[in-house]
């Protein structure tokens, strides 16, 4: 059985070549429980966290990586976010049948969109690109092509038990000597079957696929769903709403509710508290006494 909710790099060490390899149980049990999912719609979620979870690794950051797809199909919305700690949530919407059918069928004219969301007041940064590619590991093939300009492969699976996925990422390097290397990598990372990915232990796969290379692998890091809701992160959203909204939803449902579509937490709000939410904004500081 495969060592559960991690992930773990590698390196092959005579060529500019890393990878990670991502196993999601757990993690991906705590989405499903929170909403019914149309099995197709199911896998691609599933996917598209594995696939999140092998980026936020190849960067350098603190803070949120949010990888959102939006699209005209029956399949208009898929939203994972994971952290630099490791912690993930996602979430999918959809509107009448969902055919079992490709990625491009199944979103439409869509568009693919990664933000990063760094803390400490550091500069956002977001990247689109269309949505293009049969499955979500060609969509991003295609993402880090356009964005990253990185030569990267992914394979990806994902079943009502767990989700899985493999990075193979070349780095920079003389193009002539690396060429036969990477293509080498690629050729046997290709040999890998979708019950392999999800049910071998990363050492497993690593010996499976490169038993005659010469590669490294690093220790596992955890991986866990958390959600970053907050009762603090909702009455900022109802301040931007203003005053006026909240008292008019206030007068006519005699309370605010919000529930998080991510974790299912319901956040409720009185008169009392819409006053105190804006008390802050309207107090004036006390002018200091000359004695």
């Amino acid at each position: 059985m495969p060592v559960h909710d991690s992930l773990q790099r590698f390196i092959f060490e005579h060529a500019p070549i890393r990878g990670e390899i991502v196993h999601l149980d757990a993690t991906w049990q705590a989405v499903l429980e929170r909403r019914q999912y149309p099995p197709r719609v199911r896998d691609v979620l599933g996917e598209l966290m594995a696939a999140a979870a092998l980026l936020t690794s190849t960067l350098k950051f603190d803070g949120r990586l949010i990888m959102q797809v939006q699209g005209s199909g029956p399949v208009n919305l898929l939203v994972v976010e994971c952290t630099s700690d490791r912690t993930m949530r996602a979430i999918a919407q959809w509107s009448g049948e969902v055919p079992d059918a490709p990625l491009s069928e199944l979103v439409g004219d869509g568009r693919l969109a990664v933000t990063i969301d760094p803390q400490k007041g550091r500069e956002r940064y977001q990247a689109i690109v269309s949505l293009e590619g049969l499955t979500v590991a060609e969509a991003f093939e295609n993402y880090f092509a356009r964005s990253e300009q990185l030569a990267t492969r992914l394979w990806l699976a994902s079943d009502p038990n767990q989700a899985a996925g493999m990075l193979l990422q070349r780095l920079p390097g003389d193009p002539q000597l690396d060429d036969d290397a990477w293509n080498r990598a690629v050729h046997l990372g290709s040999t890998i079957t979708r019950e392999e990915l999800l049910a071998l232990p990363v050492p497993e796969i690593i010996h499976r696929l490169y038993h005659e290379e010469d590669i490294r692998l690093f220790s596992r890091v955890p991986v866990s769903f958390r959600c970053s809701c907050s009762r603090d992160r909702v009455e900022s959203v109802l301040r931007m709403l203003g005053h006026g909204e909240i008292h008019s939803i206030l007068a006519e449902q005699g309370a605010v509710r919000v529930d998080c579509e991510f974790c299912g937490s319901r956040y409720e709000f009185d008169r009392i508290d819409a006053e105190q939410l804006f008390a802050a904004l309207h107090s004036t500081p006390a002018t200091p006494t000359r004695h």
